[in-house]
């Protein structure tokens, strides 16, 4: 799996995804990232994502984050993992 600080994070290189909820999206939105919590995409990944193009995946502990991206790189997408 692979994973990157938000640190070495660039919009440059990906579509950042925050899986945290609304209220919690907004209070810490970071530029450029989109919010979709882990359960919509899990269950609508295949309209949200497109393989072959890179996506940057996090939330507020890494949890959801961590077991997207295990699942989402399984099924053959170019995901990262960020943390804080």
């Amino acid at each position: 799996m692979k994973r990157i600080s938000i640190h070495n994070y660039h919009e440059s290189m990906g579509t950042l995804i925050d899986l945290s909820d609304v209220e919690t999206y907004e209070k810490r939105k970071r530029p450029g990232s989109i919010n979709l919590t882990y359960d919509k995409l899990m269950l609508h990944y295949s309209e949200y994502l497109k393989k072959g193009v890179p996506y940057y995946i996090l939330c507020t502990k890494g949890i959801h984050s961590k077991r997207a991206v295990a699942i989402l790189e399984y099924y053959g997408y170019d995901v990262t993992q960020v943390y804080f």
